[in-house]
């Protein structure tokens, strides 16, 4: 594979590791890019230049059949969707199209986590990574969590672990990419203006497993039905290890009142009581137990387990707390970017609450996040492209106490206008942050901003 001509699709972050990724293993890189007004200049700045010197060639705007001349693999960024019309010029010519992540795989060493999942991902994934130090000398913790897979494989050693957080997209294009333990945290409506129907979305997160064999793991929720019915399925080949927050399990790990408990092989033990935890709501306990369950079949031992959670605080941009001014505590949940995850977050929310939602629309329903407000939620402040869309429902669904704001700022000031002493704001959008933001990182540093500027 280092000799290779490889097309890499897609200028964003990703796509500049898997570019640099195969430079540095001496192969020769044609970086496209469709968007025609990207800079190549600015793009060649981002490569070392003895690296590149005659190795990369940048082509911005269509791709012609003849810019794939000697090129035999193609590397796709995530973004991407599988129907962009340079797809089928790849097709045509017979190119294999990888992803970023089956890219990575195939130059990485040591032991691999992989986990996926509509919601909780980020946290599942950071929480994997500090409990896997508390053990390992060498961890990596790669993926949508913002640092590319490809950019580490390179450094990662026989005796390294990786954990690595992966999407949807991803996994839309892996070939031989097997973790060692996998696990799938839950499958709700998601992307489905990318992928279509529910069941191809179920289906291609299913992918994550696809290559695992009766050596390795696969952790699921016993509570999402598509998942513990997946790992009945006759003929899945990794053994299987369960988590659940509302039922008593004969092996794996369950929530027993405020006990997470872990029962294997008619033995259990108490892993920790949710209140000697940092993070808020149940759906951050399911977090826990998944994280737990994936560091137990990497190898950790308990004792190490126990502490790393106990320490660990919730992950910027998800229910993050950032501060408390004239009694009103403000909540930084920017990663809540469909409903699933707002209606998580509003659960979390330890009070009366006036909630700040909308962004781009993802085809997203939102009735059963409105039948969540009930008396927790006051009103409702929206934003961006769903905003009547969702003042729509909500009033369908009887919810009244709706404004709009132009921006996150006066949004913001909308919010401290009408909280009281006691109450909580929260950034829960449930919608995407495209549009208004370039991510919801930056949604989520804004909100701070404005809270900070209060």
């Amino acid at each position: 594979m280092s000799s290779q001509k490889v097309l890499v699709a897609g200028s964003g972050k990703s796509g500049i590791a898997a570019a640099k990724l195969m430079l540095k293993m001496g192969g020769d890189v044609v970086l496209y890019d469709s968007n025609a007004s990207l800079e190549e200049e600015k793009l060649r700045e981002k490569f070392d230049e003895e690296e590149a010197k005659g190795r990369l060639t940048v082509v911005l705007g269509d791709l012609a059949r003849t810019d794939l001349l000697g090129v035999e693999l193609s590397v796709i960024s995530p973004g991407i969707p599988l129907d962009a019309p340079f797809v089928a010029v790849l097709d045509e010519a017979q190119i294999p199209i990888w992803s970023e992540i089956e890219l990575a795989f195939h130059v990485a060493k040591g032991k691999l986590a992989a986990i996926t999942g509509t919601n909780g991902k980020t946290t599942t994934t950071a929480l994997v990574g500090e409990i896997l130090k508390t053990h390992f000398e060498e961890v990596f913790v790669v993926g949508n969590i913002g640092i590319p897979y490809t950019e580490t494989a390179l450094e990662t050693t026989d005796e390294s672990v990786t954990v690595a957080e992966v999407s949807s997209f991803q996994l839309e294009t892996i070939m031989n990419f097997r973790p060692d333990v996998s696990a799938i945290l839950n499958i709700t409506p998601d992307h489905l203006n990318r992928h279509g129907t529910m069941e191809n979305y179920i289906e291609i997160k299913e992918r994550i497993c696809a290559n695992q064999t009766e050596q390795d793991w696969l952790v699921l929720n016993y509570d999402d039905p598509v998942l513990k019915e997946f790992g009945e399925k006759e003929g899945l080949k990794p053994q299987v290890l369960y988590f659940s927050s509302t039922q008593t399990l004969k092996d794996g790990l369950y929530l027993d009142g405020d006990d997470i408990l872990y029962s294997w092989k008619g033995r259990k033990e108490t892993v920790v009581n949710v209140h000697e935890l940092q993070l808020l709501g149940k759906h951050n306990f399911e977090n826990v137990m998944a994280a737990v369950a994936i560091a137990l079949r990497m190898g950790v031992p308990m004792d190490c387990i126990r502490k790393a959670v106990k320490e660990f605080q919730a992950v910027e941009h998800r229910i993050e707390f950032v501060l408390e001014r004239a009694g009103v505590k403000y909540y930084n949940d920017s990663k809540g970017t469909n409903p699933d995850a707002a209606i998580q977050a509003i659960r979390a929310m330890p009070g009366p609450t006036v909630l700040i939602a909308g962004g781009y629309d993802k085809n997203s329903e939102y009735d059963e996040w409105i039948e969540e407000f009930g008396d927790k939620v006051k009103y409702l402040v929206l934003i961006g492209q769903t905003r009547d869309k969702i003042a729509e429902c909500a009033r369908r669904h009887g919810f009244t106490e709706i404004m709009y704001a132009e921006d996150m700022a006066e949004a913001v000031q909308v919010c401290a206008a009408y909280a009281n002493t006691g109450d909580n704001v929260l950034l829960s959008p449930a919608c995407a942050s495209w549009g208004m933001f370039d991510n919801y990182e930056q949604r989520g540093e804004i909100f701070k901003d404005c809270v900070r500027n209060l």
